[in-house]
């Protein structure tokens, strides 16, 4: 069996576009996979046309060696765009793998390791009483992780005012509110999106009476681990980082230096399940926890579960979106996972489990897309 083709579709489904590989086989059996570089889709895909060229012909069970190859094959490796190509295509070999040797993908694995995918849910409410009142919904919906954000989110289409300084007073003020309200045993963080700098992070976290947050995530950009170094010496909150990383490289000084506390890893940016698995391991040595990122299609939901299924070291699985709505992919994918009493199950069907409707997928267009531009109230730019 070789690799005959391998296809990528990018198209704007819901509130972002998805990027989807297909690898195909000269025996019929086929793979999908997806890269997760939101906003940067047709990078990724000219980086998939490039990897197809000598992937053509060999046998697409050989994973490892395929890995090495596209991750080798140039001067310059690594990187936001060809980790994500990788991981695309990587899922989707493993998609092959496990059609071929009829098991599940968890079974590639190692087997699975629990019964169920734990999850934690997330309030993207603005900080004022709705918000505790919607962390409250949640709780009583059963949920027991939760996630706020900053509740600011701007908006694509002009510029939008984030003050750092009124946020984090703010965002003090009613995560201790919602901590009251929700008592001790439920798990409550907050996503910063990396918005703030040091001196406002630790600021923030001061603000707030130990044991309001039981982890604080990518509250500062994360291309400095000396600037994590500093702000763990002036805050005990816990950290999760890491989904922006693409590398074990990159995870190696966060975790060497216990400079996280649990890990955001994004198995459709990370180089699929090759890299994520060793990833995985690594964090295993320090007695971190995973904690995937998952922002994307239920197929790269699906791919998470398989992974989260096999590794030891997992704390929750990340759910989207974020307000429960997947009517718009039901179109496009086949056998989605589906959430049940708060948790996703685990699947024994070959493969990922999760199959796509390619011929809903002609004549769907690419929409370019850019973030919601912030800036500050004295209009210079901050990070989204």
């Amino acid at each position: 069996m070789n690799i005959s083709q391998i296809k990528s579709y990018s198209f704007w489904v819901g509130f972002r576009n998805v990027c989807l590989v297909k690898v195909e086989t000269d025996e019929g059996l086929y793979g999908w996979g997806e890269a997760g570089l939101s906003g940067r889709e047709q990078a990724v895909m000219g980086a998939v046309a490039h990897f197809e060229q000598f992937l053509k012909g060999q046998d697409p069970l050989d994973i490892n060696s395929l890995w090495q190859q596209m991750y080798r094959g140039a001067y310059f490796e690594g990187g936001r765009v060809l980790a994500a190509a990788i991981a695309a295509i990587d899922i989707a070999l493993h998609d092959i793998k496990g059609k071929a040797l009829n098991v599940p993908v968890y079974q590639l694995l190692g087997g699975k390791q629990r019964s169920r995918i734990p999850l934690f849910a997330t309030s993207t409410v603005a900080y004022d009483e709705g918000f505790v009142e919607d962390v409250l919904r949640l709780k009583d919906e059963g949920w027991s992780v939760i996630r706020a954000t900053t509740g600011e989110h701007g908006h694509p289409d002009r510029h939008t005012v984030f003050d750092p300084r009124t946020s984090i007073a703010k965002g003090a003020h009613w995560l201790t509110r919602a901590r009251e309200a929700l008592g001790s045993a439920t798990v409550l963080g907050v996503d910063y999106h990396h918005r703030l700098n040091v001196a406002e992070t630790a600021a923030f976290c001061a603000r707030m009476p130990a044991g309001t947050l039981d982890f604080l995530e990518e509250p500062i950009r994360d291309e400095s681990p000396a600037a994590y170094h500093n702000l763990r010496q002036m805050t005990d909150i816990p950290f999760a980082i890491g989904e922006e990383f693409t590398s074990k490289w990159d995870f190696a000084p966060y975790v060497n230096s216990a400079l996280t506390n649990f890990g955001r890893v994004d198995i459709c940016n990370a180089g699929g399940f090759t890299e994520a698995l060793k990833i995985a391991a690594q964090c295993e040595t320090a007695y971190i926890d995973m904690m995937p990122h998952n922002p994307l299609s239920p197929l790269c939901t699906a791919a998470s579960i398989h992974y989260c299924a096999a590794i030891s070291n997992l704390a929750w699985l990340e759910l989207a979106p974020y307000d429960g709505d997947l009517s718009d992919y039901d179109r496009y994918f086949i056998n989605r996972p589906e959430v049940v009493d708060n948790h996703f199950s685990i699947p024994d069907a070959p493969g990922l489990g999760i199959d796509v409707n390619e011929d809903a997928l002609q004549g769907k267009t690419f929409k370019y897309w850019e973030p919601p531009r912030l800036v500050k109230p004295d209009n210079s730019y901050t990070n989204w």
